[in-house]
């Protein structure tokens, strides 16, 4: 999947945080709602103008990131 269908950044929403297309839902509400424990059925159903690819965007758009995070060693 390429998050990048779903996913979007605008300065003037939600002051420029990624977010779902079409909505004011941000990658990070999403995470946080499965980091909680809230299932991918428990957030479709709180937020029906969502979809599952929406849900799996979020977490491809999260692990991108991840991925281009720079490790730094911890000092001696």
């Amino acid at each position: 999947m390429d998050y990048r269908d779903r996913i979007t950044s605008d300065p003037d929403r939600r002051s420029g945080k990624p977010i779902i297309k079409g909505t004011r839902m941000t990658v990070t509400d999403v995470l946080e709602y499965l980091a909680s424990g809230m299932t991918h059925a428990e957030i479709l159903k709180d937020f029906p103008y969502i979809t599952e690819e929406d849900i799996r965007a979020c977490l491809a758009f999260a692990a991108d990131r991840e991925r281009m995070l720079r490790t730094i060693p911890p000092s001696v």
